[in-house]
């Protein structure tokens, strides 16, 4: 089965720190670009960050610029976002997504989804 698995979330302070990881099995990364994305309570989805199938390359939201780091490891089959310095308005529950190629592009149909994982930022 193919398939996306992000964990990791929950519930921390305001300028807290978590690490989300997103793992796949039933196929390998290597050839997948990986997205994150979030989805707020009443808001649509919005891309967070992405990163090339080889790591080289990655790029932010503006809004999570300097805070957050996007990071894979494809021995191990699994991409992360560390978040730090969290803040209330990045509550959301986060997904992580994989894109068939090498470099990231905007606005294009992720070929598999994981099932989100909640992140909670609140005091």
């Amino acid at each position: 089965q193919l398939q996306l698995v992000d964990s990791g979330g929950g519930l921390v302070h305001p300028g807290g720190s978590l690490r989300l990881s997103c793992a796949a099995s039933g196929f390998t990364l290597d050839t997948y670009v990986i997205g994150w994305f979030r989805q707020a309570p009443g808001k649509e989805r919005e891309g967070v960050s992405c990163i090339s199938s080889t790591g080289g390359s990655t790029n932010y939201a503006d809004s999570v610029k300097g805070r957050f780091t996007i990071s894979r490891d494809n021995a191990k089959n699994t991409a992360y976002l560390q978040m730090n310095s969290l803040k209330p308005e990045d509550t959301a529950v986060y997904y992580c997504a994989a894109l068939y190629g090498r470099t990231c592009r905007p606005s294009v149909r992720y070929n598999y989804w994981g099932q989100g994982t909640q992140v909670t930022v609140s005091s």
